[in-house]
């Protein structure tokens, strides 16, 4: 599993003056050591495990991830192209909703389409009904909401009260005829005991509709990379899930992939004072690392510390003119410098998938680094074009 100090220390061996500023880092080795974690609980359990792209979508590192991993999951129609494309293997998609455009154009590369109602699932019938003619192992879920909460924030909680997402076993009333499996995530950065009280409580709710599937789906929120996961309770749940009700189980997990496995690298641009002293970076909370407003959360930096920490104190914000794009209070054991670089960790999940480029930010450049041969390449830089091709 992950061992975050090892890739700390692996990290503040980068020299950050080998990368544009701002500039994401992802470490291949760390994205392979993560990805050989989840390989052993498929190998031990007979899970199959796909990538959810909405967390980590690299798709340079598309080959390593095929290598280990049955497929990927999407959220939507250029999610599930980028997984026919680039990744291959199984491609799972869901959506809260489909358009008919975007369905039909899901429904050609696809091989699991999950509905998120069954008001959905009856109204596209007659496109089910095509697609299945031309691709006969074309395969059709409902996603459940098993009302069983155990987020610690509502921002990120499927079953807090009024979710769009998942049908609440009161509303589960349609028919199920091309229906092969059912699906629910209910988990975000959780260990394993918080998915064996879910799958209880799935098993409640939905245990009697078990027996006409072929698979179940647990979703993703798994941090199965983690230290101190258990991995030996997650595999004895899988398979004695399997066995008891004859279906194949998959998981989605988008951080496990990723976790602790890149890092956002920023330049100090200026060091004004205003009741404390401020440093504003080339990045930017906002644009860059929106969960830091959106969570929210505080991010890890190297050789930082709490406020009080050490000597020197700064407010770290970015150059946008969002007065809130505050990326939080940090200490230092010297002083900082117009020009030092800052190495944000855990940089690669939820970063690049949602930066923006409000204020006509620059999106970071992106970096792919092998910590163990220390090979470097700049994957990507933005410029101009990419902001204004957006807009018009």
């Amino acid at each position: 599993m992950a061992d975050l100090s090892r890739r700390t220390e692996r990290f503040r061996r980068f020299d950050t003056a080998r990368v544009p500023s701002p500039c994401f880092v992802i470490d291949r080795l760390a994205i392979e050591e993560n990805l050989r974690v989840l390989d052993q609980v498929q190998r031990a359990s007979g899970a199959r495990i796909l990538l959810a792209l909405k967390a980590f979508a690299m798709w340079k590192l598309a080959p390593l991830v095929a290598r280990y991993l049955h497929g990927t999951c999407a959220s939507g129609l250029d999610e599930a192209r980028l997984g026919r494309e680039e990744f291959g293997g199984e491609l799972h998609t869901f959506s809260a909703a489909y358009s008919e455009r975007d369905l039909a154009a899901i429904l050609e590369i696809s091989d699991h389409v999950v509905f998120n109602s069954f008001a959905q699932w009856e109204r596209f019938q007659p496109l089910v009904r095509q697609a299945r003619a031309r691709r006969p192992r074309l395969q059709f879920g409902l996603r459940v909401n098993p009302e069983h909460s155990e987020g610690r924030n509502p921002l990120y909680d499927p079953c807090a009260p009024f979710s769009r997402l998942g049908i609440p076993r009161a509303q589960f009333h349609g028919s199920l005829a091309g229906i092969s499996g059912l699906h629910f995530h209910t988990l975000c950065e959780d260990d394993f005991s918080p998915l064996a009280r879910t799958v209880a409580a799935f098993e409640r709710g939905f245990g009697e509709f078990i027996p006409g599937m072929q698979w179940i789906n647990f979703g993703g929120g798994h941090h199965i990379t983690r230290t101190g996961y258990d991995l030996d309770g997650l595999v004895e749940l899988i398979r004695d899930f399997q066995v008891r009700h004859g279906v194949q189980v998959y998981l989605e997990p988008g951080e496990a992939v990723a976790l602790d496995a890149g890092i956002l690298v920023a330049e100090v641009l200026d060091l004004p004072d205003n009741g404390m002293p401020l440093a504003i970076l080339d990045t930017s909370a906002t644009c860059h690392m929106p969960d830091v407003i959106e969570g929210p959360y505080r991010p890890r930096i190297i050789d930082a510390g709490e406020p009080r920490e050490h000597p020197h104190l700064y407010r770290l914000g970015g150059q946008t003119c969002l007065a809130g794009d505050v990326i939080g209070d940090y200490s230092f054991r010297r002083p900082l410098q117009v020009g030092d670089r800052l190495v944000f960790e855990d940089m690669a999940i939820y970063t690049m998938v949602k930066t923006t480029t409000f204020n006509g930010m620059r999106l970071p450049a992106i970096a792919l680094w092998d910590s163990q041969t220390d090979a470097l390449s700049i994957v990507r830089e933005f410029g101009y074009e990419d902001f204004k091709c957006r807009l018009s």
